[in-house]
């Protein structure tokens, strides 16, 4: 692996699994503590919670995290055959299928629904009751796409 490649796979790998930790954090209590509360109350954290997420630091985490695993992606088939080409093939592919695509697909649809609703309102609790849970699932399988995606890249480098 040459030494851009190699650094690259080290700092996808790390930022896929701070990704995934993200993520995780939402599974393992975030929505949970969210779904405890009041709905009204939940409603507004969570749309409180999308508007601090689109910044610039998490938007370079997330998204320059696709780019270098696109870019990991193209070296993978250039030089494939090397031990590791799959692995970090396979991460690449498991972050921007699970992660983002996921995400855009389904998380930030089911986001702008509820940013548009009244906390307060009967739609707002309508919509709260299968947000939750239908959030979560999506949430579920891009957290376990970042984490496969960081133990990927670790097994590429491993192969080294």
């Amino acid at each position: 692996m040459n030494d851009l490649a190699y650094v690259l796979t080290i700092a996808t790998g790390i930022a896929t699994a701070i990704v995934g930790g993200v993520l995780f954090a939402f599974s393992g209590f975030v929505m949970k503590a969210l779904a405890r509360i009041s709905a009204d109350r939940g409603i507004a954290a969570m749309q409180s919670i999308n508007i601090a997420v689109q910044n610039w630091l998490c938007s370079l985490l997330f998204f320059g995290t696709g780019l270098t695993c696109i870019v990991l992606m193209v070296w993978s088939l250039i030089n494939w055959g090397l031990p590791e080409t799959g692995y970090v093939l396979a991460g690449g592919v498991s972050y921007i299928f699970g992660g983002l695509l996921v995400t855009g697909a389904f998380n930030v649809p089911l986001n702008n629904r509820l940013a548009k609703v009244d906390p307060v309102s009967e739609e707002g609790h309508i919509v709260w009751r299968r947000f939750v849970p239908v959030w979560m699932v999506w949430n579920h399988i891009r957290t376990a796409a970042c984490i496969a995606a960081s133990i990927a890249f670790i097994t590429g480098l491993l192969e080294m």
